[in-house]
């Protein structure tokens, strides 16, 4: 069937955030007198949402106060709140996707564990010229993701079936969302995580440069 919905994780797939998302989590982890990280680092830490991050990067000692992590959370947010534009770029040859799919006339959506008070801001004003059928980040009521629920009820609220959606991601989280929800799905190689992983976690297509999806709709 052709495919009318292309889902777009966000952090890895379509920008490069990983510099905004590390330096925010460092200067929470630095202002409550925790041990920071590379930037690199922090490739294998993101993906599963900002209170899965602050648990990777927190070292504490055995007995911390347990609200400390709420605080870690809270400082996180606000730095980031006002800094997750600096660094973060679309990755090279995405805007041109985005483009091709609004001449094939098929629209395209975000789904991401990112939370949901700040994806519809980055993809506005980092993709002011395309109109996304809708950015959706990480709401309360849903589960994150890989659990299927949040990208089912996006594909329902949007008037698709599942069998005209594409979903494309980076990273193993995205794979298995796409495959517990029964999409066909692609992997790319250009965001945070390793071919290996895509490769393991089962993606039916791996594309090395953004226009390689358009090959396979």
């Amino acid at each position: 069937m052709k495919t009318k919905l292309c889902i777009f994780d966000l952090d890895g797939t379509l920008i490069n955030s990983l510099y905004d998302l590390a330096d925010a989590m460092n200067y929470a982890l630095k202002k409550n007198r925790l041990p920071t990280h590379d930037r690199e680092k922090y490739r294998f830490m993101v993906g599963n949402g900002i209170s899965v991050l602050a648990d990777r990067a927190m070292v504490v000692p055995e007995g911390t106060d347990s609200q400390l992590k709420q605080q870690i959370l809270a400082d996180f947010n606000s730095y980031y709140n006002a800094h997750n534009t600096d660094l973060t770029v679309s990755y090279e040859g995405i805007p041109e996707l985005l483009t091709q799919l609004d001449g094939l006339g098929i629209q395209y959506a975000v789904l991401s564990n990112k939370p949901d008070e700040f994806a519809p801001r980055i993809v506005k004003a980092l993709f002011p010229q395309h109109q996304f059928a809708a950015v959706w980040g990480k709401r309360d009521y849903f589960p994150r993701k890989p659990d299927p629920t949040s990208v089912l009820a996006l594909i329902q609220a949007l008037g698709f079936d599942s069998e005209e959606c594409l979903y494309i991601g980076d990273s193993d989280v995205d794979i298995k969302t796409a495959r517990n929800a029964g999409l066909r799905n692609v992997g790319v190689s250009w965001g945070f995580r390793p071919v290996s992983e895509l490769q393991a976690a089962g993606a039916d297509f791996i594309a090395n440069k953004p226009d390689q999806i358009i090959s396979h709709l």
